[in-house]
């Protein structure tokens, strides 16, 4: 077995203190150029894996990042999880979970005790706790750095997201042009604030277009795969069924073709059928869905890069002794979304 090398072993391959290595390694300032290529370099020659307890200790920060989430079972969750994990692996950071499946009343103190006894320099909040008014008040409260995702953070905050409702607009407008007006549309759930968003975007493309949104044809989901059957089905079983349906993720409208292939209908002959977010499953059955391709990996990413610049302005000003040279972050970052239009919609294949 080949030993693992040390500080001490990159220290001497790059001709350098090992107080040097350690400052390259946390990414602290003033280390010149030429010197910090030189160490990373011996870094990858070594394949030097930094210890984080080691970095913690020795610097006061636990070199993990916390990500507050409120459904391990959303494909979102595994898509954002992957964006997230990239920069943290590239900034030698380690990623802690912090699910809250809690009762309301109890959420705030759940997820306060787990920032007490984890201690991570930085979070990322996921819908719905990024949507929470007293969560995000108390993060501010304590000085918490945090960044949000898919979610303006209650207007708190640096956030990445996309524009859902002009993102929800233009599938509608979509459905439209392909001939329907009889849309349905199943709504998430009422804390995620996208659920409203989404739901805007529809009835705004519905209203362009001279439509009146048909309450009886909107109806509630929870973004899981069994709320899209439960939803799809009472909206094909009405008096006046739609001939589109337009679910706002991509696991409410897989939910939505295995409803439609229950009672025999045909997609998109019978039925259009449309989803949001472009996950992989979007992409996993027949026919393939229609759906908003909002750049989840990319959100988690640069969210990260986001925190990452926020923990290391505080680490500089904390090294200069005040706020002075510290860099803010901006505030909110929107990304730019696709329509993939697939053969659920009788659009042209995107895949």
């Amino acid at each position: 077995m080949t030993p693992t090398a040390t500080i001490s072993d990159v220290a001497n391959l790059a001709g350098v203190s090992i107080k040097t290595v350690s400052r390259v390694v946390n990414r602290e300032p003033n280390v010149r150029d030429k010197t910090r290529d030189c160490v990373n370099q011996a870094i990858a020659q070594l394949n030097y894996r930094p210890s984080m307890a080691a970095r913690g200790l020795a610097g006061g920060r636990s070199f993990l990042v916390g990500l507050l989430y409120g459904d391990a079972s959303d494909s979102f969750l595994v898509e954002i999880q992957r964006g997230i994990l990239a920069v943290c692996r590239e900034n030698h950071y380690g990623l802690a979970l912090c699910p809250s499946g809690a009762d309301p009343g109890d959420m705030l103190k759940e997820i306060f005790d787990w920032i007490r006894a984890t201690q991570p320099d930085g979070l990322i909040l996921s819908p719905p706790l990024s949507d929470n008014v007293a969560l995000v008040e108390q993060l501010l409260e304590n000085d918490m750095k945090f960044v949000s995702v898919s979610s303006a953070g209650v207007g708190h905050g640096p956030a990445v997201l996309i524009d859902e409702a002009m993102a929800a607009k233009q599938m509608t407008e979509h459905l439209i042009a392909a001939g329907h007006q009889k849309i349905g549309f199943i709504r998430g759930p009422a804390d995620h604030m996208c659920s409203q968003l989404r739901f805007d975007g529809f009835s705004q493309a519905m209203a362009a277009s001279g439509i009146v949104v048909d309450q009886a044809l909107v109806v509630e989901g929870d973004f899981h795969f069994a709320s899209g059957v439960e939803a799809a089905t009472t909206l094909l079983s009405g008096a006046e069924a739609p001939t589109a349906i337009f679910a706002s993720n991509d696991d409410m409208a897989s939910g939505v073709i295995y409803a439609a292939h229950q009672k025999n209908l045909s997609i998109p002959k019978d039925l259009a059928v449309a989803g949001f977010d472009d996950t992989p499953l979007s992409r996993q059955f027949w026919p393939g869905l229609s759906t908003v391709k909002q750049p989840i990996e990319q959100i988690g990413r640069r969210a990260t890069e986001k925190l990452m610049t926020e923990i290391s302005n505080v680490r500089q000003a904390q090294t200069a002794g005040s706020d002075e040279g510290a860099v803010p972050t901006s505030k909110i970052e929107i990304l730019p979304f696709d329509l993939m239009l697939r053969a659920s919609t009788q659009g042209v294949e995107n895949v």
